[in-house]
């Protein structure tokens, strides 16, 4: 199923539980123009397709303490399937790295990061992304004000 295989309907669905994931099916249901027990079945087969993932609650980084964005480039040393995947894992184990992406062009990735300060993210580059093996150099970017954030993807 892609976004040819489905109708009106599901794409009103897709469009509003972007937005407020946390819709029963009755409100849902009135809101497309559909029963609820068809919701239902529209929201298990776009499940089942892959174009709905799990249903999260947004956390505003500022309000627990995480309000400094930071963008970080990143070079490797190699670009061996070893030294990659070794990274990757790394990048995984660091709670504070929300975003990472394997990128074209001079750096190799690109990772979004929320730390409290910039302390915090001295303490992260510092001994943790530089100290890695597979890491030659980094540049770092701090957001000074979020013009816009999106989760939603255009339907």
């Amino acid at each position: 199923m892609g976004l040819a295989d489905i109708d009106n309907v599901d794409k009103k669905i897709l469009r509003l539980l972007q937005n407020e994931g946390g819709l029963s099916h009755a409100a849902l249901a009135e809101r497309v123009g559909a029963s609820s027990a068809s919701c239902w079945r529209r929201i298990k087969a776009l499940e089942s397709a892959g174009m709905l993932g799990p249903t999260v609650r947004l956390v505003r980084p500022e309000a627990v303490g995480r309000g400094l964005t930071v963008f970080c480039q990143v070079r490797m040393k190699a670009h061996d399937s070893a030294a990659r995947s070794d990274f990757e894992r790394f990048v995984e184990s660091h709670e504070e790295v929300l975003e990472c992406y394997s990128m074209s062009g001079d750096w190799d990735y690109l990772l979004r990061v929320v730390v409290g300060d910039v302390q915090d993210y001295e303490r992260l580059l510092m001994q943790g992304i530089l100290t890695h093996p597979a890491v030659a150099t980094s540049s770092s970017h701090f957001a000074l004000k979020r013009v816009k954030y999106s989760t939603s993807v255009p339907v």
